[in-house]
């Protein structure tokens, strides 16, 4: 156990805050929960061995967002550090400083680390110097809307527009046209000034055919960095992903070896810390550099799967000052995950269906995971991502996997609220899907197929 981290608090709600708190009690560390007044009959409340309300008189989402009452409890209940989960303030640099002045460990990279890779724009820059392939973008965009369009005509259309400090699909807008841009670019500063707190956009070459593929990576901050391998999220709908599997069906052996090894390189020259994520476009045997996640993704599970490491685990023990646990030579990769985001959704119009959960029952047996925060009972509020369950199965081959997911979506049994389970199950009958030929807008192509 790492001797400096005693107690954890998780700055989080939901499936993710009972994820890290399943690996911290592992390690024999005390969890503490913060919830808004509206998570107050939430599942990561009971999990933790102390809770605490966060952000009172503030709206569900500003809850979690609230700094400094979340670095109050922390020191009230004697927490020795901190862990974001992904989502909130995951990536807020600024967050990670508050709890470094008042001595919590922050579990996660540095604030300047978050800094320069939060940012898409100072992300992308510093992939150029180290040598990795990017898409062709603007700067940030100016106010003006003429030398914005001057910009996004060097850049040449179709371009898409995208938050320098997002994530999740917020702020993006495929843009055709230099007629669509100054009205889709002054929408896209709203929604990225009230997700992210900051309006700042850019443009970004758009490629129509490509796949989504991201490497997981793990570094100690002394310079040494391993890659879990590659997740395929090709299948998105809305920017936002649905499903991920690992390794990706798209690349042959030398391709692999070529992306991971880039991407270990890079992150080497920052002398990253904790787990991160590079994710690239790949087209045509090429890749291009989009973005870094500093923080744990909604889909590190399937790289958990085919590996057998506990990626939280690692977070803390390297936020305790200690090395990595394992080389390179030490990882293995082991058959094939695939990890579907259940989403309280109507399978049809993909409306949020928040609700009563009536009847759920989690499929099992042999390389079933359920990472959830559901009970039969428990109100799905209105506030919050719509993701209420990932399911995350493991097989041998890519077809065992995809056998036992089938037989898994049919176990599955959640009531009382629409979920995109039947979408699911459409989608494992997809010749497309099943022979491993998806792109990035094949999914949106799909469903408004299924929907004529």
């Amino acid at each position: 156990m790492p001797e400096r981290i005693r107690s954890l608090l998780v700055a989080n709600r939901g499936e993710i805050a009972i994820r890290v708190m399943r690996a911290a009690t592992e390690l024999g560390i005390r969890t503490i929960a913060i919830y808004s007044q509206e998570d107050r009959f939430s599942l990561h409340r009971m999990k933790a061995d102390e809770s605490y309300l966060v952000g009172a008189g503030r709206t569900p989402v500003d809850a979690y967002l609230d700094i400094a009452d979340i670095v109050r409890i922390a020191q009230a209940a004697q927490a020795d550090a901190i862990h974001p989960g992904y989502g909130f303030l995951s990536e807020n640099p600024a967050f990670a400083e508050a709890c470094a002045a008042a001595g919590l460990i922050f579990v996660g990279p540095t604030p300047q680390i978050m800094r320069r890779l939060g940012n898409k724009v100072s992300a992308r820059e510093l992939a150029v110097s180290a040598g990795v392939p990017v898409m062709p973008a603007t700067p940030p965009l100016p106010r003006d809307d003429a030398e914005a369009a001057r910009l996004a005509a060097e850049v040449g259309y179709p371009v898409m527009l995208k938050a320098s400090w997002g994530g999740g699909g917020r702020g993006m807008r495929v843009i055709a046209s230099e007629s669509e841009l100054a009205e889709t670019v002054s929408i896209a500063r709203r929604e990225a000034k009230a997700a992210f707190g900051n309006d700042e956009v850019y443009l970004e070459k758009l490629v129509v055919r490509a796949r989504h593929i991201e490497v997981q990576l793990l570094g100690d901050g002394r310079g040494e960095v391993i890659h879990l391998g590659e997740r395929d999220c090709s299948l998105q709908r809305s920017h936002q992903k649905l499903l991920e599997e690992a390794p990706s069906p798209a690349l042959d052996p030398g391709a692999r070896e070529r992306l991971l090894a880039t991407a270990v390189a890079a992150l080497k020259e920052l002398g990253y810390k904790s787990a991160g994520t590079m994710e690239f476009l790949y087209q045509d045997g090429e890749f291009y550099f989009i973005e870094m996640n500093t923080r744990l993704q909604v889909e590190h599970p399937v790289s958990e799967m085919i590996t057998g490491i506990d990626l939280v685990r690692e977070q803390i023990r390297v936020a305790s000052g200690a090395p990595l646990g394992m080389t390179q030579a030490d990882i293995t990769f082991n058959g094939h995950a695939i990890e579907c985001r259940i989403n309280a959704e109507n399978p049809e119009t993909f409306a949020p269906s928040p609700g009563k959960v009536t009847e759920y029952h989690a499929p099992g047996g042999l390389g079933v995971r359920v990472d959830s925060a559901l009970y039969g009972g428990y109100r799905v509020p209105p506030h919050y991502d719509s993701l209420i369950a990932k399911l995350i199965v493991h097989g041998r081959s890519r077809n065992e996997c995809m056998m036992r997911l089938r037989r898994a979506l049919e176990e599955m049994v959640i009531n009382g609220v629409h979920t995109s389970i039947p979408v699911h199950r459409r989608i494992m009958g997809a010749a497309d899907f099943l022979n491993g030929s998806y792109d990035i807008r094949w999914l949106e192509k799909f469903v408004a197929e299924q929907q004529g």
